[in-house]
């Protein structure tokens, strides 16, 4: 499948959008729900997501909405029960859900090469759980955005939205054809790719010059693919000393996010 450059070249001009301004627009109203306090939080805290339905247990709820985001022409109440029922079954909806606009991803020359700034890439990680996660872990350590694969990657609603927290309306997200061409495109751009391997020699800290950087993590079991790992420009492992074989994705990302996190000098 040929790449679009329109959407996805790094290398082409384009106008800034203002300064903190999230940067997907939206499209159409989604089918898919949205629920748990802080991800409906974050959504209705979002300007580009416009909610055409709000969903609430109690007058609790009510009040806590309102309070934060004045009245919402389309809340209604509902019990729990009848929450439910318009969501998957066993989601923890925790008495509120809201379905609203889908937001367009971001393009890869949204991402600008800072000194210190963090990319991460999703290789075929594909469990919302994790990716919900990893999303969540992008935002609180400061990444400048997410870039994966459009066709492996999971909706951003439901339990992906549950497990972000809230994250899915905090951090730009970029979904590309084709990983390796999107990482040739950042590496043109100015960023140096990093892949998370248990069989590099080095380790991360020691990768790490403080230079804009794409964290690249693979899936669970198979790790990176071969022609993602040759595209990053060095490959590294994150040390354990606990001689345990390899962490949960989402954990490694944590660290590798945290590690990658700290001061250092290009």
């Amino acid at each position: 499948m040929a790449s679009n450059p329109e959407r996805n070249d790094a290398r082409k001009g384009r106008n800034k959008r203002p300064h903190g301004h999230f940067s997907r627009r939206p499209e159409a109203v989604a089918d898919d729900w949205i629920w748990g306090w802080h991800a409906v939080e974050a959504a209705l805290a979002n300007p580009l997501r416009g909610p055409a339905e709000l969903i609430l247990a109690t007058p609790e709820r009510i009040r806590q909405i309102e309070a934060k985001f004045g009245r919402q022409d389309v809340m209604q109440q509902a019990d729990n029960q009848q929450i439910a029922q318009r969501l998957p079954q066993g989601s923890v909806h925790q008495g509120v859900a809201v379905r609203g606009a889908v937001l367009e991803p971001a393009d890869l020359a949204d991402f600008e090469p800072k000194p210190g700034a963090v990319l991460l890439m999703l290789d075929s990680v594909t469990d919302p759980q994790n990716v919900g996660a990893m999303l969540r872990s992008a935002a609180a350590f400061g990444a400048a955005g997410v870039v994966l694969q459009d066709r492996h990657a999971p909706r951003f609603t439901g339990a992906l939205a549950k497990a972000a927290a809230g994250a899915v309306d905090k951090i730009p997200v970029a979904r590309v054809v084709n990983l390796s061409r999107a990482l040739d495109e950042l590496t043109t751009a100015g960023w140096r790719a990093v892949g998370l391997a248990g069989e590099a020699e080095r380790t991360l800290g020691e990768v790490l010059d403080g230079t804009p950087t794409v964290l690249v993590m693979g899936s669970e079991g198979e790790g990176l693919r071969r022609l993602v790992a040759e595209h990053c420009d060095e490959l590294a492992k994150i040390p354990m000393p606990g001689n345990f074989e390899s962490l949960n994705v989402s954990a490694a990302a944590a660290v590798a996010l945290y590690e990658a996190s700290r001061p250092r000098t290009a």
